[in-house]
């Protein structure tokens, strides 16, 4: 593959990479728990994934700063902003994401499960 044809393939992936948390190493550069990425049967580089706690973690640091605060001083209105928001960045996707969601925000797994019902339910 030419390097203009990489970059278009890059170029494509690149969103999904940034909502994965994912970054492209070199071919050499592969480690074991990389996922290949071959393009006309040829190894062009490899993704590599974050960990899970990572992910979720890098979530909830982003919608900490957004609201400038400690998240479990947030008011309870801000801290239903504050799920609704994870919950559209992906962050329930992640395993055990509610119990480490519910310790960042300072409430009860009950607590997040009736948040996503009320903002599903358009409440």
């Amino acid at each position: 593959m030419n390097d203009d044809g990489l970059d278009r393939l890059l170029d494509a992936i690149r969103p999904l990479l940034a909502r994965i948390d994912a970054t492209v190493v070199a071919p050499e550069d592969a480690a074991g728990d990389d996922v290949p990425l071959r393009w006309d049967g040829h190894l062009v580089g490899a993704i590599r994934l974050t960990s899970t706690s990572d992910g979720l973690d890098a979530l909830i640091q982003q919608v900490e700063l957004e609201f400038d605060s400690a998240l479990p001083d947030l008011p309870r209105a801000r801290k239903q902003e504050a799920v609704r928001l994870l919950e559209v960045r992906g962050a329930f996707e992640f395993r055990g994401s509610v119990e480490r969601v519910a310790e960042s925000l300072g409430v009860t797994r009950f607590t997040i499960y009736n948040y996503l019902n009320r903002n599903r339910s358009g409440q």
